[in-house]
């Protein structure tokens, strides 16, 4: 694979559509190297002059750029070279099928990193999991001495390693549905799905045009490369008989023949050679049967990359997991709130409930995904005394759950967080578990969580200062 120093893009033009983290990433890479770059965005220039501010400052040195902001052009779409997607972006817009008409090629910004990075590529993908399953495949890279990186969806573009990347590099990557249809070369030598649930669906005609997208983690992998899978997901078990690369599973239930397992306790290790003492459960930190999952599926990843089994106990037991990730925020009066905005689809939120026995107020809501909330009611009638719902879904979610549970509404989060306080007793659960997209009242999952954060620290000092003139 060439170095990334030697690739030019001279006489190219490039129309590179979304001006986020990773679209400018890959403006930057094009704009370096020669390219005409065309970046579209639907936001306008004011929204976004802190980002293009630098790229704007390269291409007077080399390349060319040129804005098309609040708003796209059908013509850019079909004359250019190639275009570049940024992840978050549906393929299924229009403008791509003026691209399609033209016989203009369309990729992912992974699939453009990708052809230029050095290094080995871990894919992971599914969806639930995905971040924290990445984060912890990159902290034990580093913790067995090899030189892992974290990236794709979780934060740091692929395409941003391209410049600096060696042979040694490894990048555990965070894919979506929509960067994997973006993808025609891309090889992860280790291509994971971690679960297959209905998500998206407000994108995807079905939950099984949702599930070939995650399949393309596989398409370019050989029989020398490894797909690690859920053997407990019977949509993602299935899918070993189908690749052509080596199938490694996980399994908190059973035994696979290869791969990672629990067995009383302490979670194991199976490969051709024998299997082989990992860690006990007892050393991971985070809450939830998801997250064993995660653990299992991290670890195998790992392993498959080169790190040494009697490295893993150490990070196992220093990980706290990720932000907005069942991420517990603080105890406020014997009561615990806990942040899990990521949870942004049905399954997700009903592997949040599971992580608590009971006495949950849950706040819920958001843009609806196309999520059947019925599928709530079960574990909403057995664990949650208090549902509190905002967003644009909070009607639907209502009706999915009407009698199942005491049920109220709140114009903001904040609302939402002081009407949960006031009606917990002692030893129960705050809990954002929105089963929704952000997209309504927030720019994002991230930024939910931080509001929800902040709502629950104005609480405690409220609470504290209460206390403190009360003497008590």
């Amino acid at each position: 694979m060439p170095g990334a120093k030697e690739v030019t893009y001279h006489g190219k033009t490039v129309l590179i559509v979304g001006a986020a983290r990773s679209g400018i990433a890959a403006a930057e890479f094009l704009l370096a190297r020669g390219a005409r770059v065309v970046l579209t965005d639907i936001k306008n220039l004011e929204a976004l002059v802190p980002a293009i501010a630098p790229l704007q400052s390269l291409a007077e040195e080399s390349g060319e750029l040129i804005l098309e902001l609040g708003g796209h052009k059908s013509e850019s779409f079909r004359k250019c070279d190639f275009v570049v997607v940024s992840p978050g972006v549906p393929l299924a817009l229009p403008f791509f099928e003026e691209s399609r008409k033209a016989r203009v090629p369309v990729i992912a910004e992974v699939e453009l990193a990708a052809r230029h990075l050095q290094g080995k590529i871990l894919g992971i993908t599914g969806s639930n999991g995905k971040t924290t399953t990445t984060t912890l495949v990159a902290d034990l890279l580093n913790g067995a001495g090899l030189k892992g990186h974290a990236a794709g969806n979780i934060g740091i573009p692929l395409m941003s390693y391209v410049a600096g990347s060696t042979p040694e590099d490894i990048y555990a990557t965070e894919l979506s549905s929509f960067q994997l249809e973006g993808v025609e070369k891309f090889r992860p030598f280790v291509g994971s799905i971690l679960n297959l649930t209905p998500d998206h669906l407000d994108r995807y005609p079905g939950f099984e045009a949702y599930i070939e997208a995650k399949k393309r983690i596989f398409m370019n992998q050989t029989v020398s490369d490894f797909a690690v899978l859920n053997a407990d997901d019977p949509k993602t078990a299935a899918i070993g008989a189908e690749v052509i690369s080596q199938p490694i599973l996980f399994s908190r239930r059973s035994e696979p023949v290869r791969g990672a397992f629990v067995r009383v306790g302490k979670l194991f290790y199976r490969d051709g050679h024998g299997e082989q003492e990992l860690f006990s459960t007892s050393d991971i930190r985070l809450k939830g049967e998801h997250n064993l999952e995660n653990v299992l599926a991290a670890c195998a990843i790992a392993l498959l990359a080169g790190a040494a089994p009697s490295t893993l106990r150490n990070v196992i037991r220093n990980f706290k997991g990720v932000e907005h990730r069942l991420e517990w925020v603080a105890e406020i009066g014997s009561i615990q709130y806990f942040n899990d905005s990521k949870a942004t689809n049905v399954d997700a939120t009903i592997k949040s409930l599971r992580a608590f026995p009971g006495n949950i107020h849950l706040i819920a809501g958001g843009r609806d995904k196309g999520g059947d909330f019925t599928l709530l009611q079960p574990l909403v009638r057995e664990r949650v005394k208090q549902l509190v719902l905002i967003g644009e879904a909070r009607e639907k979610i209502r009706e999915a759950l009407q009698g199942v549970v005491d049920t109220s509404e709140a114009a903001s989060l904040h609302e939402a967080v002081i009407l949960c306080s006031r009606r917990a007793s002692p030893g129960d659960v705050v809990l954002l578990a929105p089963a929704c997209a952000s997209f309504d009242m927030f720019r994002n999952y991230e930024h939910r969580g931080q509001v929800f954060k902040q709502a629950v620290r104005e609480l405690k000092r409220a609470s504290e200062a209460v206390r403190e003139r009360h003497g008590l």
